[in-house]
């Protein structure tokens, strides 16, 4: 199996800053030996901070880092000085990251645009000073606030990749091939299941200098929604796409029951993705006459679009970017 350098699920342990303590000094000077409280507040403890990068097309980069540990505010001093803030820790993510606790399950962020912040785990505030407390009655208070505790706990990132148009298919169902050719991704290809154990993006460019996102997806086999296989991994990632395009080959045994197969894998795993469009296009069809075409467009369902294509022969292609640019844009 090829080194995979996709990661699109870590596992880390986060703690945000403590805020610092506030101080309860006392002021002294030659002429006034007791001046009253001039203890400063105590700093804030440092955010982790989420921000989208649109660079970035895996978790990879954070796989070594177990611990993400913000800084501490520091406390406060005399002269009514404020500790320093805790230096902020930002966390640069791919489009599409969702964070969530381990112990409760609860989302706690979404990144979804390029440049977008979240403070995600907030430093703990600092303690106030003894001269905040400070009264006509109570002139001298010999006490401060201690800083507020920072957040931490173990959390999940978790990629799903974000594309309009996601292949669905069984392994070597031609998926690979389709992306190489209606965009400038390079998917590794070969005549064997599971060729692609990571998701691929491609850009396809589409008339009057129009684009838009195509996900080439692993292989989907019958249990997928139980796990088997690529299972969940591949499932998670179909979540985000507009457009399902269900590739089909066209030497399939039988292409409705290919059909149905895929299509009750993605409602056990999620109900709420068949109410995505769907496509279907029937792959390696260069060696199909009309008769032929006619027989499997009538195995079918007739409410879902259906475009005969060849990447190899270069047949039906322009013809599904139409069909797919225009169920992407149908309700604009």
């Amino acid at each position: 199996m090829e080194k995979s350098n996709f990661v699109d699920q870590i596992r880390v342990f986060c703690r945000s800053g403590h805020g610092g303590a506030g101080s309860k000094h006392f002021a002294r000077t030659k002429y006034n030996p007791k001046a009253g409280p001039d203890g400063g507040d105590g700093g804030r403890g440092g955010h982790i901070i989420l921000k989208g990068n649109s660079n970035l097309w895996t978790l990879l980069h954070l796989r070594y880092h177990k611990n993400v540990l913000a800084e501490n505010g520091a406390n406060g001093q005399k002269n009514n000085m404020t500790g320093k803030d805790g230096k902020d820790i930002i966390i640069e993510v791919p489009l599409g990251t969702i964070v969530f606790n381990e112990e409760t399950g609860e989302k706690e962020a979404e990144i979804l645009e390029e440049g977008q912040e979240i403070i995600w785990l907030r430093g703990g505030k600092g303690g106030l000073g003894n001269s905040n407390f400070a009264t006509a009655t109570n002139q001298a208070p010999d006490y401060a606030q201690p800083g507020e505790p920072g957040v931490e706990g173990w959390k999940v990132l978790e990629l799903k990749v974000l594309a309009d148009v996601g292949l669905v298919g069984f392994p070597n169902a031609g998926k690979s091939t389709l992306l190489s050719v209606i965009t400038a991704a390079k998917p590794k290809i070969a005549d064997y299941a599971f060729t692609t154990l990571n998701p691929q993006l491609g850009i396809v460019e589409y008339r009057d200098g129009k684009s838009f996102c195509v996900a080439d997806l692993p292989g989907i086999i019958e249990g997928a929604a139980e796990g088997k296989g690529l299972g969940h991994r591949f499932l998670r990632h179909i979540e985000r796409n507009s457009i399902l395009l269900f590739v089909i080959p066209a030497d399939s045994k039988d292409h409705l029951e290919e059909f149905n197969i895929l299509f009750h894998e993605l409602k056990e795993f999620n109900p709420e993705l068949l109410q995505k469009k769907f496509i279907i296009a029937i792959s390696k069809s260069d060696m199909l006459d009309e008769e032929l075409m006619k027989a499997i467009q009538s195995e079918l369902p007739e409410n879902i679009p259906c475009v005969f294509i060849s990447s190899v022969a270069g047949k039906g292609l322009m013809q599904l970017k139409d069909l797919m640019w225009n169920t992407l844009n149908e309700n604009n």
